[in-house]
């Protein structure tokens, strides 16, 4: 496994593995329990939303995972707001802190005033999206192979790019943060040139987190519920013998 790119909120690694594995994987990330407001109880909104649309935007606001967050606790947030302009989820307080202040939840004109109630539980991302703590994508490492009169163009788009050249074709290594197989099959289609494709066993796999956790557990918690879908598994057939 080699670290390709990462920040706060998105890690890109290779690794050589099984697509049918790291696609288990990456359903397996709606299966981590994540913490999100389930039900509203409005007691006053004057904004241009129904009821049900508000309630749904506050569902889909991440909620910021702690220790106090377990199964079967319930967790409440008040929104108490009298004021003309945008009604951000900043504004929302109680039990657990949002992950983004600023998402904007709807707007109140002068004198206008939404007064509500809302209680978060822990949920899954197969049940419900807003439970999602982020997403898992991934592609093939490839060798690509096109004429040497593409060289400039494509160092000129991709600076980094790892190229060869070799006689009258240029070799290039599609294994970074940013895909070029697309680009330069666009290019080759363009101008009615050969191209050639070799995948390689590698995966570039991307981790990128909403914010309810942090991306590094988000790798690591799908392969702990994808072990605990398997014992599950394994138990079932031992019964079915």
């Amino acid at each position: 496994m080699k670290k390709i790119y990462s920040n706060d909120d998105q890690i890109i690694f290779s690794v050589e593995v099984e697509e049918s594995l790291m696609n288990a994987i990456r359903r397996s990330v709606m299966r981590i329990p994540i913490v999100a407001i389930d039900e509203v109880e409005i007691e006053r909104n004057d904004s241009p939303l129904y009821d049900e649309t508000l309630a749904q935007r506050m569902g889909l606001i991440p909620l910021k995972m702690n220790s106090t967050v377990k199964e079967g606790k319930e967790f409440e947030l008040k929104l108490d707001v009298k004021k003309e302009g945008f009604v951000k989820s900043g504004e929302m307080k109680g039990d657990l802190k949002v992950v983004y202040d600023n998402v904007p939840i709807t707007f109140l004109e002068k004198d206008q005033e939404i007064v509500l109630k809302a209680f978060a539980k822990l949920g899954r991302g197969e049940k419900h999206s807003k439970f999602s703590p982020g997403i898992i994508f991934y592609r093939n490492s490839v060798e690509i192979t096109l004429d040497k009169e593409f060289l400039e163009e494509i160092k000129e788009t991709f600076p980094n790019a790892d190229i060869k050249e070799k006689g009258n074709k240029i070799i290039i290594l599609d294994n970074q943060k940013t895909e070029i197989l697309d680009f330069c099959e666009g290019l080759a289609q363009r101008r009615v040139k050969e191209i050639e494709i070799k995948y390689n066993p590698e995966l570039i796999v991307s981790v990128e987190s909403f914010g309810q956790i942090p991306v590094d557990d988000i790798f690591t918690k799908a392969i702990e519920e994808l072990e605990k879908d398997l014992r599950e598994l394994e138990k079932k057939i031992e019964k079915a013998d």
